[in-house]
């Protein structure tokens, strides 16, 4: 009998076993990713294995690594983008879960790091960076006037709203949130877990620790239970979170117009923090680490927003006089101090 000297990774495809590695392996173990990390890579690989699969006619099961080429990666984004109305944003982290797999596997397989190289060079897609749509004081007063405090349900949906609004948290951070993750006492303030698993410190209002321990003198918690619960004492989810809160905006709005033509999510009050910190003269780096923000470029985009800061600039500048020659930006001290005040 003829032996078979083919090599095992060309009788049995790799890619499967790889797959499993990758996630059982590498992020799980090794770079220790988050849950939510792990679930939204999740995601992209069962969309793009269907994708391809509809593409090659083949079943889901039958496909090999030899498939996944930069091309059909190419063309799953565009189907990301376009078929399935998908934003940029959420293309490009269809990419990056992607692109981190084939990262993996060039580590693992040297044979194939040609194919990995080009999958890997696929360029993420640059759009258009809107100011973001933050709440100006008066409208998250508004907002957090709305919840019946009375009630347990409405002393939770005030305390939640709060907490987001004092620590600029992701929603998830705050609906991760337990009792053993606050500080209570003097000077008060809140551990959080955010994007990798980073922690970081964010102080805390006296008001805000007031309202967090009435919550769990009404609805006590142990120290690593989750403080923000439902009824029947399940964890709260970002989804019925947006649910309660769409309602709580429609009636502030009946105050406050401006928040009618606004699309008011959890995440507005982190970018309320944000600007209203800005405002109040708060460098940059701290509202970065205040955030936890991986670049002190995207706090910088809260500083340009903010139109309050903008005008204060200009009335420091002052409107040009008419009539006579225009002093020399040089000999013109005054406006050298706001230049370099920026």
């Amino acid at each position: 009998m003829k032996k078979n000297t083919e090599p095992a990774c060309h009788r049995h495809d790799p890619f499967p076993t790889l797959l499993h590695s990758f996630f059982h392996e590498w992020l799980s173990e090794q770079r220790n990713a988050s849950v939510h990390t792990i679930r939204s890579y999740r995601d992209t690989w069962r969309l793009f294995l269907r994708f391809v699969a509809e593409r090659k006619r083949k079943k889901v099961a039958e496909i090999k690594f030899a498939d996944l080429t930069a091309t059909e990666v190419s063309a799953f984004l565009g189907h990301a983008e376009h078929d399935r109305k998908g934003t940029i944003g959420t293309r490009n982290c269809r990419l990056a879960a992607i692109r981190s797999f084939f990262h993996f596997v060039a580590g693992k397989e040297p044979t194939a790091i040609a194919q990995c190289t080009q999958v890997i060079a696929v360029p993420i897609k640059r759009g258009p960076i809107p100011a973001p749509c933050y709440l100006e004081p008066r409208e998250v007063e508004a907002i957090l006037a709305q919840p019946d405090r009375s009630t347990l349900e409405g002393l939770r949906d005030h305390a939640l709203l709060s907490f987001l609004y004092n620590s600029g948290a992701r929603i998830q951070e705050a609906l991760d949130l337990t009792p053993e993750a606050i500080r209570f006492e003097t000077p008060n303030c809140v551990r959080l877990y955010g994007k990798g698993r980073k922690e970081r410190m964010c102080p805390l209002w006296p008001e805000t620790v007031l309202l967090l321990k009435r919550l769990l003198e009404r609805q006590p918690r142990r120290p690593s239970d989750r403080l923000f619960v439902n009824r029947y004492g399940e964890p709260l989810g970002a989804s019925g979170v947006r649910f309660k809160l769409a309602a709580y905006v429609e009636a502030a709005a009946k105050m406050v117009p401006t928040l009618r033509s606004k699309t008011v999510t959890p995440h507005s009050f982190r970018h309320a923090t944000a600007v209203h910190l800005v405002s109040a003269g708060v460098d940059v780096t701290v509202i970065r680490s205040w955030l936890g923000h991986v670049s002190l470029d995207t706090t910088n985009h809260y500083a340009q927003a903010n139109l309050e800061t903008k005008r204060k600039a200009l009335e420091r500048v002052g409107a040009p006089t008419r009539g006579g020659k225009p002093p020399s930006w040089k000999r013109d001290a005054s406006v050298l101090d706001w230049l370099d005040s920026l």
